[in-house]
């Protein structure tokens, strides 16, 4: 899977997660460490990568804009875990959530649940 990693996460996790066989990269690699949420929403989507975050301000943008993509994984509670911990915990539920990341979701990640949000979030009205 391709994963964007937000400032908000350790550049470490990118390493981990690539270990695991990911393309991972973390927005400070790309010179993107002050840019705007949209930006990093916008190289996401173009790209055809999954951001990493523990910012639910991607949700809210998604929300906003009713878009189908990209895919956000939200890692919540996981401060007190290490790169290497959070990477293993990702692989360990991808199987789960991989056909809704491709298709376009919120996916909320915490040790004990996984709570799953289609895109978008307003279904279109015919």
């Amino acid at each position: 899977m391709r994963f964007l990693l937000d400032q908000n996460v350790s550049p470490q996790l990118a390493v981990e997660l690539a270990a695991f066989g990911h393309d991972a990269v973390h927005v400070r690699e790309l010179g993107m460490s002050r840019s705007l949420d949209v930006e990093i929403l916008e190289l996401a989507h173009r790209e055809g990568r999954v951001i990493v975050s523990s910012d639910t301000d991607f949700g809210e943008l998604l929300a906003r804009t009713n878009a189908p993509l990209p895919s956000v994984v939200l890692l919540r509670r996981q401060g007190e875990r290490r790169a290497a911990e959070i990477a293993a915990l990702l692989e360990a539920n991808l199987e789960v959530v991989a056909d809704d990341l491709d298709a376009g979701a919120i996916v909320v990640l915490e040790a004990e649940r996984i709570r799953i949000r289609r895109l978008p979030m307003r279904p279109e009205t015919s």
